[in-house]
């Protein structure tokens, strides 16, 4: 994406306490790049008056004390950030790269999916055979291999407390896309793997929900009595700009997981590591294997 491919960006302002800004109106990786960017930098600048800064997939929203600094005042400076930024070529994020394992096909999510398939497009196969089939794939194992091969960044947080969406660091033309059930369901297990549009997600609350269900993570999105290790600066684990290697896990290393979860060892898989946009954009596979070798090259 060049400078002179971008959309212009249109704030609008959420009551008297919020800046919106919409950075174009479909997902793509180098606009989540440039909405990190952005908010990196204005968190850098520490302006008085800003209280909150909530980047998303394609957006982002600064929440402001009026009080301290009018929102029009911010906009000016917004834009300003916005040409510095440009196309956030040379892009560079300081992140971590996370091991996260996931048991696909697993029980509780198969029991509930099963339970609402009159809610869903295909009440005749599981989420994985129809997800599956409508992505060309010849199987669900192809599906399934295909999900777990590269690497995703959380791109936002959001929907309820902690849950992480992530955007596969794959070309445009081999992203998954799913549609959500025809109408929600009422109930999700706490930790269940599900996919919507081109987001992976795993839900942090038991709740309603209406993504496609492939599988439960062995280990929690949040913490709210922040026990483990990983939880004691918040109580939600994932960040935007994390980068997670979804990892299917048989039965015997789930519960050997989950049982660390419960008397409070356990600790994810976390490597420091730098994120060169560039270099992500030009050559994903690649980069994805350094990535992996990051994670697991020792």
């Amino acid at each position: 994406m060049s400078g002179t491919d971008l959309a212009s960006p249109r704030y609008s302002y959420g009551g008297d306490e919020y800046v919106f800004v919409e950075l174009a109106e479909g997902m793509s990786l180098s606009v989540n790049f440039r909405a990190m960017a952005i908010t990196n930098k204005l968190k850098e600048e520490n302006i008085k008056g800003i209280t909150d800064i909530c980047p998303s997939n394609a957006s982002y929203m600064v929440r402001i004390d009026p009080d301290i600094i009018h929102p029009d005042k911010l906009i000016e400076r917004l834009k300003e950030i916005d040409d510095e930024v440009g196309s956030a070529s040379g892009f560079e994020l300081h992140t971590r790269v996370v091991d996260v394992p996931v048991m696909m096909e697993d029980p509780w999510t198969h029991e509930t999916l099963m339970r609402f398939r009159d809610r869903h497009q295909d009440p005749d196969a599981t989420d994985l055979e129809y997800s599956a089939r409508i992505n060309g794939y010849d199987d669900k194992d192809g599906f399934i291999a295909a999900l777990m091969n590269s690497p995703w960044m959380v791109t936002m947080i959001g929907f309820v407390p902690g849950l992480p969406w992530c955007y596969q660091l794959v070309p445009p033309d081999e992203q998954v896309e799913v549609p959500k059930y025809v109408r929600p369901r009422t109930f999700t297990p706490k930790h269940a793997f599900g996919f919507g549009g081109g987001f992976a997600v795993v839900y942090s609350v038991q709740g309603a929900g209406g993504y496609q269900l492939y599988g439960i993570a062995a280990a929690p999105v949040l913490d709210v009595s922040q026990t483990l290790k990983d939880f004691k600066d918040s109580i939600v684990f994932p960040k935007p700009g994390d980068i997670f290697n979804y990892r299917n896990v048989g039965e015997e290393e789930f519960e050997e997981i989950t049982a660390k979860v419960e008397d409070g060892s356990f600790e994810y898989r976390i490597r420091d590591f730098t994120f060169h946009a560039d270099k992500s954009l030009a050559d994903p596979h690649t980069y994805n294997d350094e990535i992996k070798g990051v994670l697991y090259g020792d």
